[in-house]
């Protein structure tokens, strides 16, 4: 089965998808993308992340190319041309290519990217377990909840927690807790699940927004408010929320256990819930 990939209105194997080296979104970052994955091969709340990818095309002036049911369309061909058992849906909105200057060009065609793989859904031992994460300094711009191809400062991330040996890194601005590199992280206080409010230091994840919603659903308090670094260590559970990872516990954090330092009941429930929606 081959990785597809869509690119300006046609389908190619994705090893013959190029762009040009003057696109805007090579030279300056000027894009916005998503991440969408299938369960039993339908795409998993599309609709959010489609109105979310218009967001953050209307925040940086980007034309969006495609109404909701074109995408929609699109992107249920991709995965029907992959043909596989689950996939990763990648999609890229760039303002296009132009001779290489800072202010918009005034006639640039957008280009528009969508590559389809294979997914391998998290381990379910790594699930029982949980995770380890390191906590950085969050050294990314002002506006998180745009989400831009502009990535370098989460490639640093990453590539911090890839060498330290642990799974995320736990990002930190002004002694609060923000999110992690590649996830939006939780904790659980008193029952209560904790998480950084909506706003522009964060980028609301999708999976974040539908675990929040069953928890309050299912009788579990939610408080959307800073949580204090220092706060970390006394926290009964620390989770991790994403469309790749879907619900995930934090059982150390640099190499400190988190409660019993093994997943806790409510991440349990959270993930239980989620499982559920997915199936």
């Amino acid at each position: 089965m081959p990785d597809v990939a869509y690119l300006n209105g046609r389908f190619m194997p994705l090893a013959e998808a190029t762009v040009s080296v003057e696109d805007r979104g090579f030279q300056f970052g000027d894009g916005v993308y998503e991440v969408i994955r299938t369960y039993r091969g339908q795409p998993f709340e599309l609709e959010a992340h489609l109105a979310r990818l218009e967001r953050s095309a209307k925040a940086l002036e980007l034309p969006q190319p495609y109404s909701h049911s074109q995408w929609t369309h699109y992107v249920l061909e991709g995965i029907k041309r992959a043909a596989y058992p689950e996939a990763k849906i990648y999609l890229q909105i760039t303002r296009g290519p132009a001779p290489r200057d800072h202010a918009f060009p005034e006639n640039a065609t957008t280009t528009v990217v969508m590559t389809i793989r294979e997914f391998h859904a998290l381990n379910e031992e790594i699930k029982g377990i949980g995770v380890s994460a390191i906590v950085i300094d969050d050294i990314r711009w002002g506006r998180c909840d745009i989400k831009s191809v502009n990535l370098l400062a989460n490639v640093l991330a990453r590539q911090q927690a890839k060498q330290a040996g642990v799974f995320e890194t736990i990002l930190v601005k002004d002694g609060h807790v923000t999110e992690g590199a590649v996830s939006n992280v939780m904790a659980v206080k008193g029952g209560a699940v904790v998480t950084a409010p909506e706003g522009p230091l964060i980028l609301s994840g999708v999976t974040r927004a539908v675990v929040l919603e069953l928890a309050r659903k299912d009788g579990i308090p939610v408080q959307e408010r800073a949580i204090p670094q220092a706060d970390l260590f006394s926290v009964d559970e620390v989770l991790l929320t994403g469309t790749t990872v879907e619900v995930v516990g934090v059982v150390k954090v640099d190499g400190k256990a988190i409660g019993t330092g093994r997943p806790g009941p409510i991440t349990q429930r959270l993930a239980t819930l989620l499982k559920r929606v997915t199936g």
